[in-house]
């Protein structure tokens, strides 16, 4: 049973890489700061609770990453992949936006996923088995949008990361790639007015939002042995409203 680790996985999109990673037939280990109610009734489940493995974890606190790998190996075997997906998100243009807020949103989206993914490949060197990273970016992270300034930031630089770390860890058969979603629905998109979401919606050529199922597809196929020659790409999961 391959083991693989999603970050921020109470909630939103994590939640749903999760439940779907768990009935595709991985383990899943997975941390957040609180444990939710869908982490509580995925302990209790007869059939997906043995397949999984939670701990609580602030992605700020780097200095404890290499003692949440080791558990989550300690439990779940060895490492086959990585989900970045724990984020933050603060809008705010920057002339007024405080820096305690800026430095918060780049230690969570940008250097988490850094030294998370540096932990991750000290366990492949050890295996030498092959395995699969997975960065949760954002559309935002390509195209610029008003008041989102160090978010984007931090999401361009997950990218930047996803394609070096595709050329250092090929030799170890090791794939790096980056899904950048566009607006979903999720808790971070409900502090959006009804309004706001049917103007991104007619803006979009599909006509809708997306769903958590439309990136939790791609993160499977990504996991996946068909995916095993793609690497080093940020593949945009937006409806087309980017194009």
């Amino acid at each position: 049973m391959n083991h693989v680790i999603v970050t921020g996985g109470s909630r939103g999109l994590g939640a749903a890489a999760v439940r779907a990673l768990i009935d595709e037939g991985y383990y899943v280990s997975t941390c957040s700061r609180t444990k939710t109610d869908f982490i509580a009734d995925l302990e209790k489940d007869p059939t997906r609770g043995s397949r999984f493995f939670y701990t609580p974890l602030d992605m700020e606190q780097v200095d404890r990453y290499e003692q949440f790998m080791n558990a989550c190996v300690g439990r779940g075997g060895p490492l086959y992949g990585l989900v970045n997906n724990a984020g933050i998100a603060m809008a705010g243009v920057l002339a007024t936006f405080p820096n305690i807020d800026t430095e918060r949103i780049l230690r969570v989206n940008l250097l988490g996923p850094l030294a998370m993914s540096r932990v991750a490949i000290r366990h492949f060197l050890r295996s030498r088995s092959g395995g699969r990273i997975v960065n949760i970016s954002s559309i935002i992270g390509t195209r610029g949008y008003n008041g989102l300034s160090a978010y984007s930031a931090s999401k361009a630089g997950l990218d930047g990361l996803t394609r070096s770390l595709a050329r250092e860890l090929g030799r170890l058969r090791v794939t790096v790639n980056s899904i950048a979603p566009g607006y979903v629905r999720t808790e971070m998109s409900a502090t959006l007015s009804e309004g706001q979401m049917d103007q991104i919606a007619r803006r979009t050529p599909l006509g809708r939002l997306g769903e958590t199922s439309d990136m939790t597809g791609l993160l499977l196929f990504l996991l996946s042995d068909a995916a095993a020659f793609i690497t080093g790409q940020v593949i945009l999961t937006d409806g087309g409203i980017s194009c």
